[in-house]
């Protein structure tokens, strides 16, 4: 597929835009003015493979700890700033990677300032749309076309900001409404080439925020869409990233990690299948070493599908799998010891210590 050439914007370390890799994002769901537990979560997503991080700045007393949240990680941080414009002022002084604002809850003359401060810094700003929160004006000229009134939001901010001579700019038009969000993306390439922040937002549990999400953020990369993502659930952000990264993986957009093929169950099962492939999953999920795994049921399809893939165990019967490694049969084993030995032959693979 053909990604859509966007600007390329700096983020600390990382650059979004351009031909550059896709980032991930999410953001804690700690209280910022706790230490201790924003670091460790923060540190959780990145062990994770999150990319880009973003904390809430609801007050003062968060502002001020952004700078020893730093001290203790060194993945890119954003500042979610809404309605008080000086804690966007507080975040940049403490060294903060990047500011997202909402243009529905602050005022030009605010933003302004904020812009002014983040270009004499070098920190890029996110315009951040979110259907839940565009300004009354163009509610109203638009008659309740929420396409039109984002789109106009978006516009007329950006174009507040660039005339402030200020382009370190990312863009997000969020909506819970899939289609809605697709549309609004469609259409915001035709007028600007910053790098786009893509997601659903509020997209629901993990459960059905994932599928939301997975229609939603996966057309858009299919389009070319797409420089950022975040994905919106309400649960652990671990989530988000994990859901993320198989996203990025089943569109060939993201190499690195272990990509699991196991088949859906059926009568001819005779193993617990769905018990050891939960099992082989969570043991694998922090692998960095692109490999192909697969953990196959019965003896229809299973010794080919294990034969393809890089390791591979095929369940026999209620006694017996056989494991394959590089096309080639290794041996057989006991069902009892099938993922002990498969962890076994991936740790020997990648070299990755596996708890």
């Amino acid at each position: 597929m053909e990604r859509f050439k966007t600007k390329e914007v700096r983020i600390g370390k990382i650059k979004i835009g351009g031909f550059n890799p896709i980032a991930v994002q999410s953001m804690t769901n700690t209280d910022t003015k706790d230490l201790k537990a924003t670091v460790e979560q923060i540190q959780k997503l990145k062990a994770f493979g999150c990319d880009i991080v973003r904390i809430a700045v609801p007050d003062e007393e968060s502002a001020l700890n952004i700078k020893r949240i730093k001290e203790e990680v060194d993945i890119p941080l954003v500042a979610d700033i809404h309605f008080n414009y000086k804690l966007a002022l507080y975040a940049i002084e403490q060294g903060i990677d990047k500011i997202r604002i909402n243009p529905g809850n602050l005022s030009k003359e605010n933003l302004k300032t904020i812009v002014r401060e983040a270009k004499d810094k070098g920190i890029p700003i996110r315009v951040g749309v979110n259907s839940g929160s565009i300004e009354r004006e163009f509610l109203e000229k638009h008659k309740g076309n929420l396409k039109e009134a984002i789109i106009e939001s978006a516009c007329n901010t950006i174009k507040f900001i660039e005339d402030l001579g200020f382009s370190d700019l990312v863009i997000s038009l969020k909506s819970s409404n899939v289609p809605l969000t697709i549309d609004c993306y469609r259409e915001i390439i035709r007028f600007f080439n910053y790098p786009l922040h893509i997601g659903i937002t509020e997209a629901g549990s993990i459960w059905s925020g994932t599928i939301k999400s997975s229609i939603g953020i996966g057309t858009l990369l299919y389009l070319g869409i797409g420089d950022t993502i975040r994905v919106s659930l309400t649960g652990d952000p671990v989530e988000e990233v994990k859901t993320a990264i198989e996203i990025l993986k089943a569109l060939g957009l993201r190499k690195s990690g272990i990509e699991i093929i196991s088949c859906p169950t059926c009568g001819r099962c005779t193993a617990d299948l769905i018990k050891i492939v939960r099992e082989v999953e969570e043991k694998l999920l922090q692998v960095k070493k692109e490999l192909k795994v697969a953990v196959m049921g019965c003896a229809v399809n299973g010794p080919g599908e294990a034969r393809e893939a890089d390791i591979g165990v095929a369940v026999l019967d209620r006694n017996f799998a056989v494991l394959f490694k590089k096309g080639k049969l290794v041996k057989k084993i006991p069902v009892e010891n099938l993922v002990t030995e498969l962890l076994k032959e991936v740790s020997k693979e990648t070299g990755e210590h596996i708890v």
